[in-house]
């Protein structure tokens, strides 16, 4: 077995000490690796060479990622460890908190946050003293009316949430519900009020000798409606839809929450049926049963012809009494074909509400410009937002609101 000491690296004998603490960190931001790997890592850098950035890249990269969702945080990981010759400077300030107003708070990027953590676990985040003549006015600020944690946490987009947060983020998914209300059908009851029923009024009258006695009442029946669940898992969606499976399998194992059914499909470049995933108990494993059969994890976006696909092959099956389909996407579609509008006014015709989460709406400016959502909007009839806890949760007071369109009345006299 090749040992760390008997290999002779040719420029830097210091670079086998740190390519295993760069391991360590990327282990610590939740890529799973091995030593096996960290050897394989030095014997292709002692192999390939490391004097051109790219290949250094790929190199580590070719070794220690082996799923899709490990990209984002590898490449993180990598910029603040070996690009950013000012990563702890630049970590430790951006894990302090900055008094909005004072310090301009910047925006992390994907996994940004929890590749910092991982880099800085056991590092003093204090700020060193400075001397007296830089010191800057203290500041004192009354907490006592300020947000609680998990106040902060509901209100948290989930793509800029560290490792931590997003594990206390999915305790409070699992807690949501989607209460939904009953639907009145044409069929009628026996009830104990409504209007007469002429027929079971006869027949208790015959049972008396035809002496009309008490009336027999009855009222329109009700039924829950089935929920279908479609959700984006492009790499645009990544975060955003393993929060929103996290919610759907709270949803789909929720007591008295009304839905008689609840069924759940992904895409990305194609549509794979999760129904029967969602059924486990644990969400761990239904997730990751789900995440196996569904092959297109961050790859590309094809939502038109995904969503003709399902009205093939699914809307017969899933969409009757009444269905509301629940469309968690962003709406950049990537297919050159189009389709897109013709899929989704299908789609509309045959569910009872369709119901548009999109992470874009956090932004303040947002505007339908990008042609898919375009095209999508008017074919649906709630457009809201789905990123973050505060924003499931309103869907749960919102969805069984017939007249409720969230922000699409806005955007479409932006169109």
């Amino acid at each position: 077995m090749v040992e760390l000491a008997d290999l002779e690296l040719p420029d830097d004998p210091k670079l086998a000490g740190n390519i295993t603490h760069f391991a360590r960190a990327l282990r610590k931001a939740g890529v799973p690796i091995g030593t096996g790997a960290v050897l394989n890592a030095i014997e292709a850098v002692q192999a390939v060479g490391f004097t051109e950035k790219t290949d250094f890249y790929w190199t580590l990269h070719a070794c220690f990622v082996t799923r899709p969702e490990q990209r984002i945080v590898f490449a993180q990981v990598f910029r603040l460890y070996w690009r950013d010759p000012r990563y702890l400077e630049h970590m430790i300030a951006f894990m302090t908190p900055a008094v909005r107003g004072v310090q301009e708070e910047r925006r992390a990027k994907p996994a940004e946050k929890r590749a910092a953590e991982a880099l800085l676990d056991g590092v003093d985040r204090e700020v060193p003293d400075l001397p007296s003549s830089e010191k800057e006015t203290e500041i004192q600020i009354d907490a006592t009316r300020t947000a609680s944690a998990e106040e902060r946490l509901r209100s948290l987009d989930f793509e800029q949430m560290s490792t931590d947060e997003m594990a206390q983020a999915k305790r409070l998914l699992a807690r949501l519900s989607l209460p939904v209300a009953p639907i009145k059908t044409r069929r009628m009851g026996a009830d104990h009020r409504g209007r007469i029923d002429p027929v079971r009024t006869m027949r208790l009258a015959m049972r008396r000798g035809g002496e009309l006695g008490a009336l027999a009442y009855m009222k329109p029946r009700k039924r829950y409606p089935n929920l279908v669940v479609l959700c984006d898992i492009s790499g645009s969606m990544s975060q955003y839809s393993r929060a929103a499976l996290h919610f759907l399998h709270a949803v789909a194992n929720e007591k008295g929450a009304g839905w008689a059914k609840v069924h759940g499909f992904t895409f990305g470049t194609r549509l794979t049926n999760i129904t029967r995933h969602l059924a486990a108990r644990d969400v761990d494993a239904a997730l990751a049963a789900a995440g196996s059969q569904a092959q297109d994890w961050e790859g590309g976006t094809r939502i038109g012809e995904c969503l003709e696909t399902f009205n093939r092959d699914w809307s017969r099956r899933v969409l009757g009494q009444g269905s509301v389909v629940l469309l968690i996407t962003d709406g950049l579609d990537r297919d050159p074909e189009g389709g897109l509008g013709r899929a989704m006014e299908r789609l509309h015709l045959s569910a009872r509400r369709v119901i548009w989460l999109n992470p874009l709406l956090r932004w303040d400016g947002f505007a339908p410009k990008a042609k898919g959502i375009a095209e999508m909007l008017p074919h649906v009839d709630s457009f809201r937002a789905g990123h973050n806890i505060t924003s499931l949760e309103e869907l749960g007071r919102v969805i069984s609101k017939p007249m409720d369109t969230g922000e699409k009345s806005r955007l479409m006299a932006a169109l």
